[in-house]
């Protein structure tokens, strides 16, 4: 795997550190587990190393499983390019559309990193304080942190399955 380097300044001196961005995935992979608390308007402190990709805006959305999907702005035009190709005659892909766009919302960051998590959202999420920040490839999942915790440990014997479904004989 072929690494790149991007430059982080520290006072005066100019650090190399490890960029994901030749993987294939896009300019960063999302990665790892975090778990940040909503402050008491609802804002939420994104991992210091998820900022630099969602720093020219990002989309929060309704996601699957009763998390918030988190998308970089271009990663969420993608999808939302692909979903405007199903056919306006297909019922479940209408419902589907409204859904993922009805929930969805636009922000950008501020100086300390912080997005406003939608009231729509937090309460679609089962979400209060406490949340597990969860770096998925090309974007976030956002959970209710006791919520995670049960779907880990729900899925955790099916673990070993599903990996063989998915991977095949890999």
């Amino acid at each position: 795997m072929k690494v790149a380097y991007r430059g982080c300044f520290r006072g005066e001196e100019e650090t190399k550190v490890p960029d994901v961005a030749m993987n294939g995935m896009g300019p960063t992979v999302f990665l790892g587990t975090f778990t940040p608390r909503l402050d008491d308007k609802g804002r939420l402190i994104l991992p210091a190393k998820f900022r630099p990709r969602l720093a020219t805006g990002l989309v929060c959305t309704r996601g699957l499983d009763r998390c918030v999907f988190m998308f970089p702005v271009d990663e969420f035009h993608a999808i939302h390019d692909r979903l405007r190709q199903a056919p306006l005659e297909n019922k479940r892909a209408r419902d589907y559309l409204r859904s993922f766009l009805a929930y969805a919302s636009d922000d950008l960051p501020d100086r300390q990193g912080r997005i406003l998590l939608s009231a729509p959202l937090r309460t679609y999420a089962g979400i209060d304080r406490e949340v597990a920040v969860v770096g998925l490839g090309s974007r976030v999942e956002i959970w209710d942190a006791r919520a995670w915790e049960d779907y880990l440990a729900r899925t955790e014997d099916d673990y070993a399955e599903t990996a063989k479904e998915v991977f095949g004989d890999i």
